[in-house]
């Protein structure tokens, strides 16, 4: 009996999810919010936020996006990220998506646009809008063509006959940054293409008109579904508000400053604790987001200590000098541009160039600043950190000490041997003395004082 209940048992197990009805779960939607630049801060909540979604069971992504774009290199990194996400990624531009924006936009499965919206301009500029040279702009091109073809290709109708066309043209992706490209009846030839939403429509860069996240869902025909978004933790804000432009170039200022104090005032300490406290809050944010690595902090470990080798040991400013400053300059520089990769060379190149002129311009303006404080510091009266009085010879000082001149005619001992210099002891005294003639005088010899010159001793052999 007890064996037949097993077998039964066992074939409810296997017969019985044939003809059960289990409950269906709840779709997860998860809403990724890019409302700013792109850059680190963004970048790092964006990657947090894929990785929960996915750890989470998530079926779609919704990218809520409003960006003027931002730095190559992270553009590249949200891109390659939603190329290679597992789940369908769509994307709602709820106001801009111009340069870094419109290459994330091309890459998601899905775009929906905002009435109003605009779609384009992806030439890469500097930090004052100057056009960087085509080296640049070839691989910001390559990466347009190429996440356009991403998509794949489509069978349209035209004309009555059956066409395979790209879903979202190659060509049209590269107009929107190089302003040589000329498409008949699209985009007039020294214009960069911007799309507005219709006309994105129109040429396949836009899958429909949205007022809402919720709009977009419902449009993909999802009715039933749980929303969930990252929430950003305090973490987050201090990480993000660090990696700040205007924030690591104030702590730039002061780890510079902070050196160049410490070296012009050994053993004050405070400039010391500002430098190591302001290195801290601007490696720290970038090593958690894994922009920085041990090595950029060796290499700044390094390049002080050349700049003290510098100061205390080899002093000039030489080989080491240079060499030290070369290694801060270079570790605060790469440790805002991630770590290298063939694939995204270029992007690499461009932020890396933008870096060491941002980390050289801040280094520069803190050393002129420094020069001037200390100018100001060291002549100040109240603070007391110098000598203000003056010693005038009309006041009765001079630069020897008068009671040596006053021993001249005297005799004592040689204190020393005389090689021909040494010490002399007279009536008490010892002072540093050179034989007249230039002989050896030994020790114990007595001698007598010949004349004092220079705020020197002469001395010869006593009779």
């Amino acid at each position: 009996m007890n064996m037949i209940k097993r077998l039964l048992v066992v074939v409810g197990l296997l017969v019985g999810p044939l003809f059960g009805h289990g409950e269906e779960r709840t779709p997860v939607v998860y809403k990724v919010n890019i409302k700013e630049e792109i850059g680190a801060a963004s970048w790092r909540l964006a990657r947090r936020s894929f990785e929960q979604a996915l750890e989470g069971g998530a079926r779609y992504i919704v990218i809520h996006l409003n960006t003027y774009g931002g730095t190559v290199i992270h553009a590249d990194s949200l891109r390659s990220l939603i190329l290679r996400c597992p789940v369908p990624v769509w994307v709602f531009i709820d106001n801009n998506a111009a340069s870094a924006g419109a290459l994330i936009s091309i890459a998601c499965d899905r775009i929906y646009m905002s009435e109003g919206a605009s779609l384009g301009a992806a030439t890469v500029v500097d930090g004052v809008g100057e056009v960087q040279p085509d080296k640049v702009q070839s691989y910001m091109r390559s990466m347009m063509r190429s996440t356009a073809q991403a998509k794949g290709l489509d069978t349209v109708t035209v004309g009555g006959e059956q066409r395979v066309a790209w879903r979202r043209d190659p060509v049209i992706a590269e107009a929107m940054v190089d302003e040589e490209v000329e498409i008949k009846g699209l985009s007039e030839r020294g214009k960069v293409l911007t799309f507005t939403a219709r006309e994105a429509m129109k040429h396949g860069f836009c899958d429909g008109i949205a007022a809402s996240v919720e709009e977009v869902i419902r449009r993909e025909g999802v009715t039933r579904y749980e929303l969930r978004e990252y929430r950003v933790t305090a973490l987050d804000r201090v990480i993000g508000f660090l990696v700040h432009p205007i924030v690591q170039g104030l702590l730039i200022l002061i780890i510079v400053a902070g050196i160049y104090f410490e070296l012009q005032t050994p053993g004050v300490g405070f400039p010391l604790v500002a430098a190591l406290s302001a290195c801290a809050l601007y490696f720290a944010p970038l090593y958690i987001e894994g922009l920085a690595s041990y090595i950029e902090i060796i290499l700044f470990v390094a390049g002080v200590m050349l700049l003290l080798l510098e100061v205390f040991v080899v002093p000039g400013f030489g080989v080491t000098g240079i060499a030290g400053v070369s290694c801060i300059v270079g570790s605060l520089a790469l440790a805002g541009v991630g770590s290298f990769s063939f694939d995204g060379a270029g992007g690499f190149i461009h932020d890396l160039l933008y870096s060491l002129f941002f980390v050289s311009s801040c280094a520069v303006i803190s050393l002129l600043f420094s020069l001037w404080l200390g100018r100001r510091l060291f002549r100040s009266r109240g603070l007391g950190l110098a000598l203000h009085a003056t010693e005038a010879v009309e006041d009765g000082f001079v630069g020897v000490d008068l009671a040596t001149r006053q021993e001249v005619g005297k005799t004592g001992v040689a204190f020393t041997d005389l090689r021909p210099a040494g010490k002399v002891m007279v009536a008490g005294e010892v002072y540093d003395a050179v034989s007249n003639v230039g002989d050896y005088i030994a020790k114990g010899a007595r001698v007598k004082v010949i004349k004092f010159q220079s705020g020197q001793v002469y001395v010869a052999r006593a009779e």
